[in-house]
C-alpha cells in the first residue's frame, strides 16, 4: 500500500494527479484550504471510482501544515510519496513588485513545499524509502516576461530540489522535479494581475499575456501531467527533471541552446512582431493568432 499526499489538490495538476494515483492503487490524501469547496474533487473522484481523502491543510501556515500532516500520519501511519504541488501565481516586473508580494510568493510556493517535506522526510528516512515529487514550472528554468516574483520562486523552490535530491540519495528517497508548461488549470483565470503602475512597462506585460492566450488555447491535459508523476514515480531509470506540457520542453530547450548575450537581446525588440518573430525562431513557439 502506497500512501500518497498530494498539496493543493482541488483544481488542476493537483486534482489530476490524486484521482490518477488513488487510480493507480495509492491510498491518496488531498490537501485543500476548503474541504466544503472540493465538490468537483469529490464528483470527479467518485465519476472515476476511486476515493481521495481529503485534508483540510493551508500550505502558507506552520500550524496548518503540522495539524494537517497530523492527522494524515495518525491515521496512515506513514508516507510513502509526497506532491508538493500546491502554489499560487503572480505578475509583476522587478521595478514595479513590492518586496511583500515577493514574500507571498516565495511563502507559499517554496516555504510550503519545505513545510509539507518537512513533515514526512522523518518517517522515510526511518523507512529509507519515499519519493518528494516538487511541481515547479518550465518559469523555473526560463525567466519568462513580466512575472518575477513567480519566476524567483520557482527557480528557489528548482533549487531547494536539486540540493534536496543530494541530500536525500544516501536514504533511498527519490526526489523527481516536474516542470510544466501551460496546463490547463484555474490558476490562469486568476493570474491576470498587470500593475504597470509606471507605464513603462506595456510591451513586457502585453507580450507575457499574448504567450499565455497563445498556451491555454493549445493548454495541456492535467491528466498528462499526472502520468507523467506516476512514470517518475515507478521508472527503474529514474530523472531529476520532466519537463512536460505546451511550452514546457520547448522553452527549456531552446533557452538551453542560446548564450547569456542572445537571452538579453530577445527582450530589446521594440515591435511585438520582431518580437514574436524572434521567439518562434528560438523555441519553436508561435505566439500569434492566440
Amino acid at each position: 500500500m502506497t500512501v500518497t499526499v498530494v498539496t493543493g489538490a482541488n483544481s488542476g495538476i493537483g486534482r489530476a494527479t490524486a484521482i490518477h494515483l488513488a487510480g493507480q492503487g495509492h491510498v491518496v490524501y488531498g490537501t485543500v484550504r476548503s474541504v466544503d469547496k472540493a465538490g468537483k474533487l469529490r464528483s470527479m473522484a467518485a465519476d472515476a471510482g476511486v476515493e481521495v481523502r481529503l485534508v483540510e491543510l493551508d500550505i502558507a501556515e506552520d500550524e496548518s501544515v503540522r495539524a494537517g500532516f497530523a492527522e494524515i500520519l495518525g491515521e496512515a501511519g506513514g508516507v510513502d510519496v509526497l506532491v508538493n504541488n500546491a502554489g499560487i501565481g503572480g505578475n509583476a516586473v522587478a521595478e514595479e513588485c513590492p518586496p511583500s508580494l515577493y514574500l507571498d510568493l516565495m511563502n507559499v510556493n517554496l516555504c510550503g513545499a519545505v513545510r509539507c517535506l518537512q513533515q514526512v522526510l522523518p518517517g522515510m528516512r526511518e523507512r529509507r524509502h519515499g519519493a518528494i515529487v516538487n511541481i515547479t514550472s518550465v518559469t523555473g528554468r526560463i525567466a519568462a516576461l513580466a512575472q518575477s516574483p513567480y519566476v524567483t520562486s520557482k527557480w528557489a523552490l528548482e533549487g531547494l530540489s536539486e540540493g534536496l535530491a543530494q541530500e536525500l540519495a544516501p536514504f533511498g528517497i527519490r526526489v523527481a522535479i516536474i516542470e510544466p508548461g501551460v496546463t490547463k488549470s484555474a490558476i490562469f483565470a486568476k493570474n491576470i494581475d498587470a500593475p504597470n503602475s509606471t507605464g513603462a512597462y506595456d510591451a513586457q506585460y502585453r507580450r507575457m499575456f499574448q504567450f499565455y492566450a497563445a498556451g491555454i488555447a493549445r493548454a495541456t491535459d492535467p491528466f498528462e501531467v499526472a502520468k507523467l508523476i506516476d512514470h517518475a514515480l515507478t521508472t527503474d531509470e529514474p530523472k531529476l527533471r520532466y519537463a512536460v506540457s505546451w511550452g514546457g520542453p520547448e522553452l527549456i530547450h531552446g533557452r538551453a541552446e542560446m548564450t547569456d548575450e542572445e537571452w538579453v537581446a530577445l527582450g530589446d525588440h521594440e515591435h511585438d512582431s520582431d518580437y514574436y518573430d524572434a521567439f518562434a525562431a528560438r523555441f519553436d513557439l508561435e505566439l500569434r493568432n492566440a
